[in-house]
């Protein structure tokens, strides 16, 4: 009995799990990000779902980065780090023969959110 108590008393101490969400750091110099949730026709998150974009920013926008992350198991990605300042970003999330896409421009969403279902 004693046993019992102790292991419900560890329990309840251990901290809540961090959410599943699968995180890239872009370092790309800027506080922006991009978080998505990828779910298919029925609803259920898409594990694996590619999340691809190509960062055109600086100067003119010549410098130039090729992102990539995977969704988790619960459907979900985010992109941190990116730049401040960039050309609009057209977020491409592929799984198969299934897509979807999305479009962010950094001046009026720096920190976006987007919900996209795969067709």
């Amino acid at each position: 009995m004693l046993a019992v108590a102790a292991a419900l008393f560890l329990l309840a101490q251990q901290p809540d799990k961090p959410p599943d969400v699968t995180v890239m750091k872009a370092a790309l110099g800027g506080t922006c990000s991009a978080e998505f949730t990828v779910k298919d026709e029925a609803g259920k998150p898409v594990y694996g779902a590619s999340v691809h974009v190509r960062v055109r920013y600086g100067f003119m926008g010549v410098k130039r980065a090729d992102l990539e992350v995977g969704t988790s198991s619960s459907g979900r990605a985010r992109v941190e780090g990116l730049p401040d300042r960039a050309k609009p970003l057209e977020w491409e999330v592929q799984k198969e023969l299934k897509r979807a896409s999305a479009e962010q421009v950094i001046e009026d969403a720096c920190n976006a959110k987007f919900d996209l279902t795969l067709k």
